[in-house]
C-alpha cells in the first residue's frame, strides 16, 4: 500500500507507527508542519527504506512561519525532493494568516521549483490561489491532498497536470464520493492524514487504505489487485522526474 500523505510524528507513538509501516513494506510520505519537526524527525528515519521525511510548512501554523524557520526550510530545501505540508488554507480557521500564509506560501515556492520534487498541498477553501501559484512557479505534478473545492477546478487541476490523494474520510461522505469519481484514474493516489482521520472513534492508520482500495474496485469495477497496481503505477510517475534528477530513492 501506498501513504503519500501521514502525519507520523502527531501519532501518540510515532517511531511505533513508522516502524509497523517499515516491517509492512507501506510506501509512506511522513509529512511535516514546520522544518524544525522535519529536522527532529530525520533523525529517526534517515535509515528507514519505504518512509520518506517531507519538509512541510503548514499553513495554519502561519503564526509559527519566524524567520529562523523560513531559513530552515531555505537550507533544508537543498538537501531533499519530498516537500509537505505546504499551501493555503481560506478557511474559517485559516482566514485570520491569510496575508503571512500567501507570503509564506510564495517563499516556498521560489525555492522548490529550482528541479522536480514531490510535493503535496494543503488547499482548503484556496484551491484556485494554491493552483494559480504553482502556475506562477511553474510547478507541474504536485498533490492536492484532501481535496475539496469545485468539480470544475478540479478538471483545471488534471488539465494543469497535477494529482490527488484521498483517505478513508473521504469514501464516507457524499461530497467526498462525488469528487473521487471525477480524478481520472492515471492521477489518483492514496493517503491517510493520519492521526487526524477517525473510523468510529478510531485513529487510523496506513493499514486502513485497504478500504479505499476496496471503494475504488467497486467504483472502477475492477478487483482490489488492480487497484493497487494503478496506485502504484501513479505513485512512480509521480516519482520517475524525481529520480531522473537525483539519486534520491
Amino acid at each position: 500500500m501506498i501513504d503519500v500523505h501521514c502525519h507520523i510524528d502527531l501519532y501518540k507513538n510515532p517511531y511505533l507507527v513508522a516502524n509497523d509501516n517499515e516491517k509492512k513494506g507501506i510506501s509512506t510520505i511522513a509529512v511535516t508542519n514546520l522544518p524544525s519537526h522535519f529536522e527532529l524527525g530525520c533523525s529517526h528515519l534517515k535509515n528507514f527504506k519505504y518512509i520518506r521525511m517531507a519538509l512541510g510548512l503548514h499553513p495554519l501554523h502561519a503564526n509559527k512561519h519566524t524567520p529562523t524557520e523560513m531559513r530552515r526550510f531555505i537550507d533544508f530545501a537543498k538537501t531533499t525532493s519530498y516537500i509537505g505540508e505546504i499551501g493555503l488554507d481560506f478557511s474559517r480557521e485559516g482566514i485570520p494568516t491569510k496575508t503571512k500564509q500567501i507570503q509564506s506560501f510564495r517563499h516556498v515556492l521560489s525555492h522548490i521549483s529550482d528541479r522536480p520534487r514531490f510535493i503535496t498541498l494543503h488547499s482548503r477553501r484556496a484551491e484556485s490561489t494554491v493552483l494559480q501559484m504553482l502556475e506562477e512557479f511553474s510547478i507541474k505534478g504536485a498533490i492536492f491532498h484532501w481535496y475539496s473545492g469545485s468539480l470544475s477546478l478540479l478538471k483545471k487541476i488534471v488539465e494543469a497536470g497535477h494529482y490527488f490523494s484521498i483517505n478513508p474520510a473521504m469514501i464516507q461522505s457524499s461530497n467526498g464520493c462525488k469528487i473521487i469519481e471525477k480524478i481520472p484514474r492515471d492521477r489518483l493516489l492514496t493517503e491517510t492524514d493520519g492521526p487526524f482521520v477517525k473510523i468510529e472513534g478510531k485513529v487510523i492508520t496506513s493499514q486502513d487504505i485497504s478500504l479505499v482500495l476496496k471503494y475504488l474496485g467497486l467504483l472502477w469495477n475492477c478487483s482490489y489487485a488492480d487497484v493497487e497496481l494503478q496506485i502504484k503505477s501513479n505513485f512512480k510517475q509521480v516519482l520517475l522526474p524525481i529520480k531522473k534528477y537525483s539519486n534520491e530513492r
